[in-house]
């Protein structure tokens, strides 16, 4: 039986029982006398144990049952767990994630952990009750075939909990014809490699062997619930249930993606020939195309968003492992889990996550001596929170550490030459922001292996900004930091505005669009050399576009200009354009602006007359 086809299903499932397996231990480490936790991490083991064996990755399934004997040894004991074993199974933990890593990759070597299972097996000899017999490995029956005979109906219903069903369905099924001819297998053996595939199945079996030798044959595959075998041959057909989900490869999403938004540009292009011959038949007909294109649209967008969670969880293992390597204590809380973003944009934000992450255990929260001298509690606080904001999704890193030194950013600014030595203090959050986010710029006196070298801010503005979102820092001395991360949900499609500035045509995304006004000259005033129109008796700081793109703007001023105000969290700015043309669904194109233009494009578009267009990036323009 070749099981190389559920590769890749194999490694899916197995990253979900280690990120469980992870959480487990975190748990299991705040209250070393819960039982819960380790029942839970004992499952894990034995379920990543019995997937590598059936998928014959023997050096994952040794490794995984070592862990599970200690497991086992600790849960029948009577002592709480010890520093040392979470450790140990920590360690573990890792092991197996390389195992399974190694063993997708086709060498399944168990040598390089051959150390670590021998200090698992020594724990288990100083951990086991005593009295207790030694912890023998489970070694699998298998029965010879006894060669045709009679007819027999057999039906299998797997265990609901077990992993790789169809893999698992495919070992009962060798275990049958390894006692007689298997026939008339219901449903269908490709149909058992479908995650529709709900673990019951049923076949004919020609064999000589007695009912209870057929059942114990089959039971010995693993993960069997339960075995009917019928002496006649009558029916065989179980109706196997439909599950509500599959897997999708993100590839078949991302050209659906790209398909749809195709369509998106040519719906486009119909709706602007249909008003131009105002027929009607044309326009029910462009009507009727827009509505259903809208439908498939929406479907496919939402088939793409996953919620955060599938990110976030990998995090509370790794801030505890440098808060341990820094010696410092921190509690890491997660919030807002269910919130969902697209697939591809919630990959890019790992990374930038990591960086925000890093940075805040190692510069934000003291050490306990330093936080105790300070009245705060020995632990630091440290929150990874998402939530949804309009049409955006912000996620906020936040700690309450010794927030950024501005004197010590002031002075390094000042090395550095990038600001005057008038300038007395930051007390402007996006000032600190930017100097913070400039490439190489970093306060740290030492590089380590975590911080130091001046490309963690960088690098997540730089991403945060290739993906249409921005960056924000909010820093109090000694109480603590918090950085906004402000995200689009979705990065394909996105409905925009169109302002026209000259000749050109420009699109503006609507997330962060507040509303749109007009400019009349005797409403804009400059404060502290800016012009600032009045709103409502509030001074909104103004960006004539044409200026901040460089294009030259020939005649008189009109008496009144429309403005579009932006709004990213507590900022607002409004943008000065000609004209506003209207609002349309676009296609995001990726763009890389010409060395020295103006950073304030984050992609192109074809709008419905089939003219190309750019795409502003709100936050450059704020």
């Amino acid at each position: 039986m070749d099981v190389s086809r559920y590769a890749d299903l194999f490694l899916s499932e197995s990253r979900e029982h280690l990120t469980a397996f992870n959480h487990l231990l975190l748990e299991w480490e705040r209250d070393a006398a819960a039982r819960e936790p380790v029942d839970g991490l004992f499952r894990a083991a034995h379920s990543l144990k019995g997937m590598a064996a059936t998928m014959g990755y023997a050096a994952v399934a040794d490794l995984a049952h070592h862990a599970e004997n200690l497991l086992d040894v600790v849960r029948r004991g009577t002592a709480p767990v010890t520093p040392a074993q979470l450790d140990l199974l920590f360690r573990a933990a890792d092991a197996l994630e390389r195992a399974v890593g190694t063993a997708v990759a086709g060498r399944d070597d168990g040598a390089p952990h051959a150390g670590l299972v021998a200090e698992l097996d020594a724990e288990v000899g100083r951990a086991a009750p005593a009295g207790a017999g030694a912890v023998r490995p489970s070694v699998p029956v298998v029965l010879p075939g006894t060669g045709p005979g009679k007819g027999v109906a057999v039906r299998v219903a797997l265990r609901a909990e077990a992993a790789l069903k169809g893999a698992r369905a495919l070992l009962v099924l060798g275990r049958a014809e390894a006692l007689g001819t298997v026939q008339g297998v219901t449903p269908a053996p490709a149909a058992l490699e479908s995650e529709a595939f709900d673990g019951r199945f049923a076949f004919r079996l020609d064999t000589a062997a007695a009912a209870p030798e057929i059942e114990a044959a089959l039971r010995a595959a693993g993960d069997v619930d339960t075995v009917e075998v019928a002496e006649e041959a009558a029916e065989t057909a179980g109706e196997a249930g439909r599950a509500r989900h599959i897997r999708v490869d993100l590839r078949r999403l991302d050209d659906l993606m790209n398909l749809i938004g195709e369509l998106v540009i040519a719906r486009g292009r119909l709706d602007a020939l249909s008003r131009r011959f105002a027929e009607p038949d044309l326009s029910d007909a462009t009507d009727e195309i827009g509505r259903l294109s809208a439908a498939l649209q929406s479907e496919i967008l939402a088939a793409r968003m996953v919620p955060v969670w599938q990110v976030f969880d990998r995090f509370p293992r790794m801030v505890r492992d440098l808060a341990h390597q820094m010696g410092k204590q921190v509690a890491f809380r997660v919030e807002g889990k269910d919130i969902e973003l697209d697939r591809a944009i919630l990959d890019e934000i790992a990374d930038p996550l990591v960086h925000l992450l890093r940075n805040a255990v190692d510069h934000g929260i003291e050490p306990a001596a330093e936080r105790a001298a300070r009245g705060k509690p020995a632990v630091g606080q440290l929150v990874l929170a998402a939530v949804r904001e309009r049409a955006s999704v912000a996620i906020r890193v936040s700690d309450d550490g010794r927030g950024i030194d501005r004197v010590r950013v002031l002075g390094r600014a000042r090395e550095l030459g990038l600001v005057s030595d008038e300038v007395q203090q930051l007390s402007d959050d996006d000032t600190l922001a930017h100097l913070i986010a400039l490439a190489g710029f970093s306060t740290a006196e030492h590089v380590t292996d975590i911080s130091g070298r001046g490309v963690g801010i960088d690098a997540v503005t730089t991403a945060v900004r290739a993906l249409g979102g921005s960056l924000e820092v909010k820093s109090q001395d000694g109480k603590g930091t918090v950085f906004t991360v402000r995200l689009p949900t979705t990065l394909a499609i996105v409905r925009a505005l169109l302002a026209r500035v000259g000749p050109e045509t420009y699109a503006l995304p609507l997330t962060h669009v507040a509303e749109m006004v007009e400019s009349r000259r005797g409403d804009v005033q400059i404060v502290q050399g800016r012009e600032v129109l009045l709103i409502r008796g509030q001074a909104l700081p103004l960006v004539r576009l044409w200026e901040r793109l460089g294009v030259a703007h020939s005649g008189p001023r009109p008496a009144s200009q429309p403005v579009i105000v932006l709004e990213m969290g507590e900022r607002r700015s409004g943008v000065v354009v000609d004209a506003l043309i209207g609002q349309q669904e676009i296609v995001v194109k990726p763009f890389e602006p010409p060395p020295g233009t103006v950073p304030v494009f984050s992609g192109a578009t074809i709008l419905a007359d089939g003219a190309p267009a750019l795409i502003l990036d709100a936050a450059g323009l704020i």
